[in-house]
């Protein structure tokens, strides 16, 4: 339960900048027709924490870390209920601090590890945030034809670390967005938070319903959809890339041991696989996703 009594005002929620940053914007046009509108548009746009399971409420979630609290603080579409940091975790951030009418509860480490645990890693600050609005499809792919930048889609990956990973890499590669279904992925604060070290608030994201509809709806519309597959018989992903040309693009991973779903698999344009000569065969999905988008972005410099 928020404690309203331990701040002077509740930071109300701003509309983002639709034509600056990483957020969709912008009447960018669009590459042979409009997607469908699986996970809505501006009209469908709801809560991140909206219809997952969390040990939290739906309206609130918990951020810890230092460059996981840095980023949601100074994102002006992250509503703040409430602050806890020791002394040194409010000194660390008094330069984002001081731009938000906050009053910062003073706690000590232990109070930080009983609530969160001992092991998790808090580094002295936690905050107790509403779940930040997601995106509609039509949105991201408006921003993936704006920036040439590749959209990312997750089938069914519901490791928080694995995401937040997934996150970091777009923000570092430039991923236009991701995707995800509503029902199988991970909340989208707490660890997912910390493993995206601040780039929850930088990509957006679109929850869908089904999420073999909309890579279909994304291909229809002239998207490429590159699935990311292990098998020997799939083209090496250079070659691969090369040959989609400059098409918008889609890059489809699936969960570690199950990999992309047959429906999803079948909506892909190709499916490509990543080389390397060592003793193991494969990488864990978000170090899959780094390499996809790196060698992805070295296309597009091509």
């Amino acid at each position: 339960m928020t404690d309203k009594s331990s701040r002077k005002s509740r930071s109300a929620p701003e509309k983002p900048d639709r034509g600056s940053g990483n957020f969709p914007g912008g009447d960018a046009g669009r590459f042979g027709g409009r997607p469908g509108g699986h996970g809505g548009g501006r009209s469908g746009r709801r809560r991140s924490g909206a219809g997952q399971t969390s040990s939290n409420a739906d309206t609130e979630t918990f951020i810890f870390g230092l460059h996981p609290v840095r980023f949601a603080l100074a994102n002006m579409r992250r509503e703040i209920n409430r602050v806890r940091a020791t002394e040194n975790g409010e000194r660390r951030l008094a330069d984002v601090l001081g731009k938000r009418d906050l009053v910062v509860e003073r706690v000590s480490p232990r109070d930080l590890d009983r609530l969160l645990g001992a092991d998790t890693v808090h580094q002295g600050v936690l905050l107790d945030v509403a779940p930040l609005e997601t995106f509609g499809l039509d949105e991201l792919s408006e921003a993936s034809i704006a920036s040439r930048r590749p959209l990312i889609v997750l089938d069914q990956v519901t490791d928080p670390h694995n995401v937040g990973a997934v996150l970091r890499s777009a923000a570092v590669f430039g991923g236009a967005g991701l995707i995800m279904t509503r029902r199988h992925s991970p909340p989208l604060g707490g660890a997912l938070a910390k493993a995206a070290s601040g780039a929850l608030e930088l990509v957006p994201i679109a929850l869908v319903q089904n999420l073999g509809e909309a890579v279909g709806s994304l291909k229809e519309a002239g998207w490429a959809v590159a699935g990311l597959d292990g098998e020997p018989d799939h083209a090496l992903i250079e070659d691969g890339l090369a040959s989609l040309g400059t098409r918008p693009l889609v890059l489809a991973l699936g969960a570690e041991g199950k990999g992309l779903r047959e429906r999803t698999r079948n909506a892909c344009t190709v499916l490509l696989r990543i080389g390397g000569d060592g003793p193991i065969a494969s990488l864990n999905v978000s170090n899959a996703a780094a390499v996809a988008l790196h060698m992805a972005r070295m296309n597009r410099q091509r």
